[in-house]
């Protein structure tokens, strides 16, 4: 019989070691578990991402009950602490002793000493017993589960209330958003075939191919249409940043940090006849993935090249009428739907993160032809990396211009935007947090 609780042990004690993606950690634990039962999945995940978001609210309310310093503890020890406790606080359907005696049966599969065992044992069950004197979960900075540093940025920046609403909200689990691959069904149909399904759907707010699924716990694969490539998963915003990219025309378009491939296959959706895209993606785990969603998606072929940006702008391409540079960047925005990130950042390293996007946006301008776009974008919320970074590149490139970002979105989106007339999103909106700015070079 699998312990799902025990699982769950061991993927947040990989994660920690590691510091991996918490979801390329969970998906191979999980792999290697062979979880027939797809119940047990969703018990695993439900777990890992909740004591993930909830970590300081729980070792805060962990610390009060327990005589023995977390420092000190062992990694597994306080580990079966946050998950048990996680249970009793925030999953209303399992049994109070079910979270208990599984957690501690986990500890006992893993060969942990009696005592060890016991401490355990005890800590959950006079947390159970005096749960009304835990911590509230909007007391403080460590109970709103963020670090310390990063609530205080945000403060600086949006002001007390806001910042505890950014926190309070990545917290939560985030809707599934996908966009529709138009060029194989309709927005109309597909919701229909999900509902057929007994799927519960709704247009996104904003992007006008985006439908959103709330309370979805499966895996995506096994929505109807997967594999006929009618859809891939992408948050509105980011699919509000590619768009920024048109009017488009019968030219070549470049992504220049391609990742996944969600923005490039996009744009292969949205060129017209006679158009080309250009992937540059340097991780060759990334190139495979972004290769097996062109091939299920279908659609213009796209060219995808294996090395870096830098490297790409110092050879002979030509130019592009549009690049995208979609930077690597703290990931600040999407902490509501990878809340590893909240624990693996800090702020000296913001600076490394902005010299970096700085590096791969001057690669990027000499590769727009005259009159042609360059959008740059991250999903971080912090000025450091998005207004910063902008204003320093316009004063050493004043063969560029911004241009406002609304007149290239949907009349529902423009909103969206900021007086400059950068794209600015955040979870407040129900979206991933992202910062994109549209730029035309002079003719």
């Amino acid at each position: 019989m699998i312990n799902s609780r025990g699982i769950a042990m061991d993927t947040l004690l990989a994660w920690e070691k590691s510091q991996e993606p918490l979801d390329q950690v969970l998906e191979s634990m999980v792999s290697l578990a062979a979880m027939d039962d797809p119940r047990d999945r969703q018990l695993v995940m439900a777990l890992v991402y909740g004591v993930v978001r909830w970590q300081g609210y729980l070792d805060a309310s962990i610390q009060k009950f327990s005589s023995h310093p977390l420092r000190q503890m062992k990694p597994l020890t306080l580990a079966a602490l946050r998950v048990g406790l996680y249970q009793l606080i925030f999953l209303d359907r399992i049994p109070e002793s079910a979270a208990i005696n599984e957690t501690v049966q986990a500890l006992k599969l893993a060969r942990q000493p009696k005592w060890l065992s016991g401490f355990v044992n005890g800590v959950l069950r006079a947390m159970a017993r005096q749960r009304a004197s835990l911590p509230a979960p909007d007391e403080a900075a460590a109970v709103l589960s963020h670090p310390a540093w990063l609530v205080a940025r945000w403060e600086e920046l949006f002001g007390q209330e806001r910042a505890r609403r950014i926190c309070w909200i990545n917290n939560t689990s985030p809707v599934l958003v996908v966009r529709v691959n138009t060029l194989r069904i309709s927005v109309d149909d597909w919701m229909s075939l999900l509902r057929g399904n007994g799927i519960d759907c709704e247009r996104g707010l904003f992007a006008q191919e985006s439908v959103r699924i709330e309370n979805f716990q499966g895996s995506v694969t096994a929505l109807p249409g997967y594999g006929e490539g009618f859809f891939v998963v992408q948050d509105e915003a980011a699919q509000l940043v590619t768009q920024l990219l048109g009017p488009f025309v019968s030219g070549r378009y470049l992504d220049g940090c391609a990742g996944l491939g969600g923005k490039a296959l996009h744009l292969a959706q949205m060129v017209p006849d006679g158009g080309r895209v250009v992937a540059v993606e340097p991780s060759q785990k990334r190139q495979a993935l972004l290769k097996a969603n062109v091939q299920r998606l279908g659609g213009p072929e796209i060219e995808i090249h294996g090395t870096t940006l830098q490297e790409f702008a110092g050879q002979p391409h030509g130019g592009f009428a549009g690049v995208l540079v979609d930077a690597p960047c703290s990931g600040l925005g999407v902490i509501r739907r990878q809340p590893d990130i909240r624990w693996q950042r800090s702020l000296a390293a913001l600076q490394g993160y902005q010299d970096r996007q700085r590096e791969l946006l001057i690669a990027a301008a000499g590769l727009v032809e005259k009159k042609g776009v360059l959008v740059y974008a991250t999903c971080s919320i912090d000025p450091r990396e998005n207004d910063e970074v902008i204003g320093a590149f316009l004063r050493e490139h004043p063969e560029f211009s911004t241009t406002p970002a609304q007149e290239s979105l949907p009349e529902a989106a423009m909103g969206l935007c900021d007086g400059a007339g950068f794209l600015k999103t955040t979870p407040e909106q129900g979206l991933d947090g992202f910062f994109a700015a549209r730029m035309v070079r002079k003719g």
